[in-house]
C-alpha cells in the first residue's frame, strides 16, 4: 500500500498490520516526547499520542494516509513506563505480580485530506502472583528492554498472563480487529 505511512518504530505493530494483509508504503516514525501531561489519564494519553503522531509524520508525507498508535499500561490511573532499564522492569514487573492491570490502545488514521479517525481499546490483563525467581527469570529473558510495563505479552510473559479479557493484539501493540474497521471505513483493505 504505497498510499500508507506508519508512524511507527515499533516492529510489532509492522508484523501485525501484516497479519491482515496490510504492508505500508513506508514506515516513518513520529519521535515525540511521550511523557503525560500532567494529570493526564492513561486512555486520554494513549489517544493524544496516536493522534499527535500522526499528524507529526503527516506533515512529512502530504497526499498520503498516515496510521499511529501508542500503547499504555496502566495500574489504576498510573501511566507505567517503557522499561528502558532492569530497575525500571522489576519494579513494573512487581507492581503489576498479582494484580488486574489495563492496556489501553490508542489508534489514529489521517486521511490525505486531513481528515482524523480514531478508535480507544481496552484489554484488562491480571498476571498470577510473581515470585522473586520468576521475576529474575523474566529479567534475564531481556524482552522487557523498550516495553510498556516492562513485559512483552508475545514472549515468555504469556505464561505470567492469568486472565486476559479484550483484544490480544491491542497488548502486543495494535488492536488489529479496530484497525482493520479504521481501514474499511476510508476504503483501505488488506485480505
Amino acid at each position: 500500500m504505497a498510499e500508507l505511512i506508519l508512524a511507527s518504530a515499533s516492529p510489532r505493530r509492522l508484523d501485525l498490520l501484516r497479519q491482515i494483509g496490510i504492508v505500508p508504503g513506508a514506515v516513518d516514525p513520529a519521535e515525540l516526547d511521550e511523557t503525560p501531561k500532567k494529570g493526564e489519564l492513561p486512555l486520554p494519553h494513549a489517544m493524544r499520542l496516536a493522534e499527535e503522531k500522526a499528524r507529526a509524520v503527516a506533515a512529512r508525507h502530504p497526499g498520503k494516509f498516515v496510521l499511529a498508535a501508542d500503547t499504555v499500561v496502566a495500574c489504576g490511573r498510573r501511566i507505567l513506563p517503557k522499561a528502558e532499564d532492569e530497575r525500571t522492569a522489576k519494579r513494573c514487573l512487581s507492581l503489576l505480580s498479582g494484580r488486574r492491570h489495563r492496556v489501553h490502545g490508542g489508534i489514529a488514521l489521517l486521511t490525505p485530506e486531513g481528515y482524523l479517525h480514531t478508535r480507544s481499546v481496552t484489554t484488562i490483563v491480571t498476571f498470577k502472583s510473581l515470585d522473586h525467581g520468576e521475576i529474575a527469570a523474566y529479567l534475564a529473558s531481556g524482552e522487557w528492554h523498550g516495553k510498556a510495563g516492562g513485559y512483552a505479552i508475545q514472549g515468555s510473559a504469556a505464561a505470567l498472563v492469568r486472565y486476559l479479557g479484550g483484544s490480544y493484539s491491542n497488548v502486543v501493540g495494535l488492536a488489529l480487529f479496530e484497525t482493520a474497521q479504521l481501514f474499511k471505513g476510508v476504503g483501505l483493505h488488506g485480505h
